[in-house]
């Protein structure tokens, strides 16, 4: 940098300590908030498909630890899900969410279907089931073991 008259730097630009501090934060920056934007497209349908196992797995274990019953509405037409559970009513929309199967009420893909969850957990095997285009995931509960599996195009994912 040219020395001025007055024996004083003169401020036209950038030092090099202050480039690498702007690059060292949007660094930062970056490595926080693209995992975050992984969630679009394709992925979508994966992350809904596994806070539904983790709703579902959590309802049934709450309801046999605290000996209490708690519901789980499913509503297909609005592709909404509303369940009450230790912290209250809450309701969810899931946008891939195409059908739900029980043993006592077959495959449901239109109306609403709700279950309970007693203090012995859920009485039936459950399967929800979510897609779009040609990819399909099934989340299924077992009612013995409580376990609950993602099954994506007749791949197991998680157990």
């Amino acid at each position: 940098m040219p020395i001025s008259r007055a024996g004083t730097f003169n401020d036209r630009g950038f030092t090099l300590l202050e480039l690498i501090v702007v690059l060292f934060i949007l660094s930062v920056v970056m490595a926080i908030v693209l995992p975050s934007l992984a969630g679009f497209g394709e992925d979508k349908l994966k992350s809904e498909a596994k806070e539904i196992a983790s709703m579902l797995r959590y309802m049934n274990d709450s309801a046999a630890s605290r000996k209490e019953t708690f519901s789980i509405k499913f509503d297909l037409d609005k592709n909404l899900v509303s369940w009450r559970d230790p912290e209250g009513e809450k309701t969810k929309r899931f946008y891939d969410l195409t059908a739900v199967t029980a043993q006592s009420i077959g495959t449901v893909s239109k109306g609403e279907a709700i279950f309970f969850f007693g203090p012995l957990g859920i009485r039936e095997n459950l399967s929800v089931h979510v897609g779009r285009g040609e990819k399909n995931t099934t989340i299924t509960l077992n009612h013995l073991s409580g376990r609950v599996k993602i099954i994506q195009n007749n791949v197991t994912l998680s157990k």
